[in-house]
């Protein structure tokens, strides 16, 4: 090339790659900066910090865990997705540096009488191959630059989207195997109130034989074993769909050996706290999505500002050029081109402004629904909160009242066996203490789950 193209072509290498695209500011979080004081612990650890091994203690459950993150086919279609969007930006990037390639051509054709010197008709060939750049639109207003950065942006928002995928995944299964656990509790109180009404019920059978008691007593304790019985087959059969709903959400059937017996088999949960500031939110996968998203859309106003303005694009090349193929590549072939165009934009109807301003809003949207992700990120930490504290208040009266029924069961039980009180003192004991044993089921699952649910809105840890 001679130097006044590559003058040319230097001055637009240097002036090229100025982003039109507005300054990114992160947004104010808009909600307040430290949590509700009801059940906010300062000295806990910072929830952020823990991993799930971590936060789940039971071997089991990590296990099935595990099986989940191998299996499940939504976590598969989150991390086919990240692959996809880092293709589609390596695309987009690749726009940025000329496409060197190879033009090779070939035509003859013939030359009539009218248009030659001699008036006589000629048969021409002309063949040429090149090597150099075949197209490439120099950025000089920053549109691909914007371009790139919204499908990098795109890109890391589809990242965290498979963080979320995962944590929320994580929470799913640890709270489908909490819940197989308490209804297998409930399963067992069930058993155990049936074989305990079965007794009592053999017992006065034989007490009616010899006219000691009554036919109504008798009936008491038939309705009463027959309902304990009825539970049992009703925990067996919501036993079997939690059983079900876990191995849809791990994507593969659990091992029997991993199926939790009871909540105490599936060991304590580490507690966890929001912290002091609301600013741990931002780490929430979520939420990073969201800004990423409102980052991509602030890119693609500087794309959209930068089509108002001229197209540059190069083709340049250096090779050979002969009348024939065998000399294609002999002395005196050798060629050039440099061939620059720009296209710039006159009338398009109104689509140049109207595509700006779909940008504009498009930005307006992303950063409404960011807004909105730390809103809905902040309610679920403070509902926690506050439902941890009073979980842990019921925990305790529940244990209080079971172990009260529980000891008022055995009087009532001692007493009617000696003869000094009657069957329904020891049915309404019986009954007081089965439904208090199933609350208690019912309240240590929920003090679970929602450390779970806890852990999962801080954005847990992968």
């Amino acid at each position: 090339m001679t130097a006044k193209p590559m003058l040319a072509l230097g001055m637009l290498l240097l002036s090229a790659g100025c982003s039109m695209a507005p300054k990114y500011t992160r947004p104010a979080r808009p909600v307040p900066e430290a949590w509700p004081e009801a059940g906010v612990n300062q000295e806990a650890a910072v929830n952020a910090e823990i991993h799930w091994q971590e936060f789940f203690t039971n071997p089991g459950l990590q296990s099935v865990i595990q099986l989940a993150l191998a299996h499940n086919q939504d976590l598969r279609v989150a991390a086919l997705n990240v692959e996809k969007t880092q293709a589609l930006y390596r695309i987009q990037r690749s726009q940025l540096v000329p496409s060197v390639g190879v033009m090779a051509s070939g035509q003859k054709y013939r030359l009539p009488e009218k248009m030659t010197s001699d008036g006589t008709a000629k048969i021409v060939e002309q063949d040429s191959v090149n090597v150099g750049i075949l197209s490439w639109e120099i950025d000089f207003f920053g549109r691909i630059q914007s371009l790139k950065n919204r499908a990098l942006n795109q890109y890391l928002a589809t990242e965290q989207a498979q963080v979320a995928a995962k944590t929320s995944l994580v929470a799913t299964v640890a709270q489908s195997y909490l819940l197989l656990a308490a209804d297998s509790e409930n399963l067992q109180l069930a058993q155990s109130s049936f074989e305990s009404q079965k007794a009592f019920y053999d017992l006065i059978t034989k007490s009616r034989e010899l006219g000691i008691a009554s036919e109504l007593e008798l009936r008491q304790a038939q309705s009463q074993m027959d309902t304990a019985r009825s539970d049992v087959a009703r925990f067996r059969g919501v036993v079997a769909l939690d059983r079900n709903a876990l191995d849809l959400v791990v994507g593969s059937p659990v091992p029997t050996d991993l199926l939790p017996k009871g909540l105490d088999a599936t060991g304590e949960l580490k507690d966890v706290s929001a912290g002091l500031s609301s600013e741990v939110l931002l780490g929430r996968p979520d939420i990073l999505l969201s800004e990423y998203q409102l980052k991509a859309a602030n890119a693609n106003i500087g794309a959209a500002r930068a089509a108002f303005f001229p197209n540059i694009s190069l083709t340049a090349g250096v090779g050979t050029m002969s009348p024939n193929f065998s000399g294609l590549f002999g002395s005196g072939t050798r060629t050039w081109s440099f061939a620059p165009q720009l296209v710039a934009p006159l009338f398009a109807g109104g689509s140049l402004w109207a595509n700006l301003k779909v940008s504009k809003l498009d930005r307006e949207i992303a950063l409404a629904q960011y807004e909105k992700a730390i809103q809905s990120a902040f309610r679920e930490v403070a509902d926690g909160l506050a439902r941890r504290g009073s979980l842990v208040e019921q925990l305790e009266a529940q244990r209080s009242l079971v172990e009260a029924l529980d000891a008022t069961y055995r009087l009532s039980e001692v007493r009617y066996k000696e003869g000094l009180d009657g069957y329904l003192g020891v049915l309404v004991a019986q009954r007081s203490l089965y439904g208090a044993q199933q609350g208690l089921v019912a309240t240590r699952l929920a003090q679970r789950v929602n450390q779970i649910t806890l852990y999962k809105a801080l954005g847990g840890a992968m």
